[in-house]
């Protein structure tokens, strides 16, 4: 198994970007959808965790995630959900088709890309950098041209909370050199 250099923060705050296999647009299904957020749900019941910004885009999400006091293991509870989310789509339907014979090898399916993105939150402005990013990526993505109008997203629960206006996000600067980092 490989050991990745990861950056453990007791209780941290981390960026993650996860993408499907192929960027295969997983999640414009209804009850794909379903299935992730069912994931989230059950790992959060075993593993506690924050999630306090996710977006949800057609083939990849990005998300805040808060560790409780003490611990660091951030890499177990994104492979937990990505394992209950395959478990789940191939139910359904032949996940394995098309493996390469690498995958075949570590008997993995074609949900995934194997690995993901992460960033430790250093500090509140680099967490509401991150939040920014989250929230103004559907429309960085050319899906909608205002963030009001991604229902996939928690940035309606920010807006209720009063962190941003509706119409927060829809100009043009958001796509400058600060956020060429986390794609």
């Amino acid at each position: 198994m490989s050991n990745y250099r990861r950056w453990r923060v007791s209780g941290g705050v981390f960026f993650f970007t996860i993408v499907t296999s192929t960027r295969t647009p997983l999640f414009l299904n209804e009850e794909n959808r379903r299935f992730l957020r069912e994931s989230f749900q059950h790992v959060r019941s075993l593993d506690q965790f924050e999630l306090p910004a996710m977006v949800l885009l057609p083939d990849h999400l990005h998300m805040l995630m808060q560790l409780p006091p003490g611990d660091t293991d951030y890499s177990r509870r994104v492979r937990q959900i990505k394992t209950l989310f395959t478990k789940r789509l191939s139910e359904l339907n032949e996940t394995r088709k098309g493996v390469s014979m690498s995958r075949k090898s570590r008997g993995e399916h074609n949900v995934w890309q194997r690995r993901f993105y992460e960033h430790t939150v250093r500090d509140e402005d680099d967490f509401q950098r991150c939040a920014d990013y989250i929230h103004v990526n559907p429309v960085k993505h050319r899906l909608v041209a205002r963030v009001s109008d991604w229902k996939w997203s928690s940035f309606h629960q920010w807006v209720a909370e009063g962190y941003y206006n509706l119409d927060w996000g829809t100009g043009s600067d958001w796509f400058g050199d600060e956020f060429k980092k986390f794609e």
